[in-house]
């Protein structure tokens, strides 16, 4: 069974930094596409970032710059490291795991809310 578990959110001022961990189970992790999404109340839940298998990192335009991407595939973790937060990145943030055939996969979500 595929899990994802996300960590690492909570209430940061704006312009603070804050890290976002996913970690996996149940399926060959290095092997797979990630991805970080997520759904502001109101909104439709919109991808923030993705890796692929080799690492290689896309990201919305919203966040160049200032969110960055990363895997550990030793410890079936994916990573989104989150700079100089704004109040628009309050969001639950969810992390994705894509098996093209096999299917896709999200965590429960982790709260970021940005907030003086």
């Amino acid at each position: 069974q595929v899990q994802l578990v996300e960590s690492g959110g909570g209430v940061v001022q704006p312009g603070g930094p804050l890290r976002l961990s996913c970690a996996t189970s149940g399926t060959i992790f290095r092997i797979y596409p990630m991805g970080w999404y997520r759904q502001a109340p109101g909104k439709q839940r919109e991808l923030v970032a993705s890796i692929t298998s080799g690492g290689a990192a896309n990201y919305a335009d919203s966040v160049k710059g200032r969110f960055t991407i990363s895997r550990d595939n030793a410890r079936n973790t994916v990573y989104l490291q989150m700079n100089s937060l704004k109040p628009e990145d309050t969001a639950v943030y969810y992390c994705n795991v894509n098996r093209g055939p096999n299917g896709s996969n999200w965590g429960q979500g982790t709260q970021v809310t940005v907030s003086a």
